[in-house]
């Protein structure tokens, strides 16, 4: 089962990933040395924390996506309402709105999703 809750370091690793994949394993160390200033060691920590996670996989020095990230969004996003919400849709929408109007737009994005 993946786990869908990551820490924000393992969030901004996982976004450098999704942005370059498929990516070798050397030059997404060098990219988390610049970023970040990790060394290659805590590059591979990381990366090892997201491979138990099964959110990548690193076959032969390619990094790729075991799940894309639009993928893990809306599953993060599924269990947030989930936990927050007791899995009602309208219930979010009504919290969010209360503070947030919609625009002509975005409701009509919303109504071409529920049809």
């Amino acid at each position: 089962m993946i786990e869908y809750r990551l820490t924000e370091a393992e969030e901004n690793f996982a976004d450098i990933i999704w942005s370059n994949e498929p990516i070798r394993s050397p030059e997404l160390v060098k990219i988390c040395e610049q970023k970040f200033n990790w060394k290659k060691s805590t590059t591979y920590t990381m990366l090892k924390r997201l491979e138990k996670k099964k959110i990548f996989k690193n076959n032969n020095s390619i990094v790729e996506a075991l799940i894309k990230k639009d993928d893990f969004y809306a599953e993060q996003s599924k269990i947030f309402v989930e936990e927050n919400f007791d899995g009602s849709l309208p219930r979010f929408l009504t919290a969010f709105t209360r503070t947030k109007k919609l625009n002509r737009s975005e409701i009509q994005e919303l109504q071409k999703l529920i049809n």
